[in-house]
């Protein structure tokens, strides 16, 4: 493993419009490079983004069982409420190709999680503790996810996606409107550090991500990985940047995309300045954002991706299915 040279884009100048083709470039090259990019200036306060971190950790610090007053489905559809560790499997494609088969990835990963999404999702439900358990976790967990925060990075990303691809800027947020998106509150326990570095267990095995995005807010403890692009099986540390996002690109995009962009096979082990008291690697905390476009839309393949000589790999596809499939494999 070696440290990151993941490109680093000020999106001030996009979201300002002083610059925003250049940074649109700077995103779309860095997602075709690497499959993911660190973003500073993307528009959440620094305290806003503390404050949530805040009420995971008191929300994780909460007795097993009174988390699991909100308590996730067996249905593996039902991505919602609390995951016990091990609750939650991780699997990966065998290829990038719509005929791939899922296999089981054997190394454990060592995390808790609680998932929220939209209050009126119909089909995926929030399941919350009870209000006097930890009064205001509600609230302030829908205004993340709502409220010029969390969504309006992913519609700021998109835009600047679109731009990248020379298309309108609001080509791909049309496809995600009523944004069937998640937000998960995750949690890796303390873990003995050489029961990490002799592969005994992940903090969460190397995968990919399965929507359209994942934004990912992260603590300073570290260990999040990411494959080379240039070197298959070798891993780049990505470490935490002061006021910065993670933005990665997930298997739907790189399918939308003709493959135009990379879908980064990516894991949580120990960092590799890895500072272990009495053994034990600390607790580390993360706040990932998953995008997904409408589930009640077909998409085909974006304009500009494709041609003659680079003919469309994919037949259009609904977003409902193909993401919904992902989470019941997933779980």
């Amino acid at each position: 493993m070696s440290s990151h040279s993941i490109p680093i884009v000020d999106f001030a100048p996009f979201l300002d419009g002083s610059a925003k083709q250049q940074a649109a470039d700077q995103l779309l090259g860095s997602f075709k490079s690497y499959g993911l990019v660190y973003i500073t200036n993307f528009g959440i306060p620094a305290g806003e983004v503390q404050e949530m971190f805040d009420w995971s950790k008191r929300f994780f610090a909460l007795p097993h069982e009174t988390k699991m007053l909100a308590p996730r489905p067996d249905s593996g559809r039902h991505h919602r409420g609390y995951a016990f560790p091990d609750r939650e499997k991780v699997f990966q494609l065998l290829d990038s190709g719509d005929s791939a088969t899922e296999a089981d990835i054997s190394l454990p990963s060592v995390k808790e999680s609680f998932d929220i999404g939209r209050e009126d999702d119909d089909l995926m439900p929030n399941i919350w503790p009870p209000d006097h358990i930890l009064p205001g976790f509600k609230e302030s967990c829908l205004a993340f996810y709502w409220k010029k925060k969390c969504h309006e990075v992913e519609k700021n990303v998109l835009r600047a996606l679109a731009l990248g691809f020379g298309l309108e800027e609001e080509w791909l947020v049309r496809y995600h409107r009523m944004p069937d998106n998640g937000l998960r509150l995750q949690h890796y326990p303390s873990v003995a550090l050489e029961s990490v570095l002799t592969n005994k267990v992940a903090r969460i095995s190397n995968h990919t991500d399965f929507a359209t995005l994942t934004i990912l807010f992260q603590d300073n403890v570290g260990g999040l990985e990411a494959e080379d692009p240039n070197e298959s099986g070798r891993f780049l540390a990505v470490p935490s940047i002061p006021n910065s996002i993670i933005v990665n690109a997930a298997d739907f995009l790189r399918r939308w995309s003709n493959d135009t962009i990379r879908s980064p096979m990516h894991g949580v082990r120990a960092p590799p300045d890895a500072v272990a008291k009495d053994g034990m690697l600390p607790d580390r905390y993360s706040i990932p954002y998953f995008c997904a476009a409408d589930f009640s839309t077909v998409v085909d393949t974006i304009p500009g991706t494709w041609s003659a000589d680079y003919p469309k790999k994919y037949e259009p596809v609904s977003v409902g299915e193909y993401v919904m499939k992902r989470l019941y494999d997933g779980y």
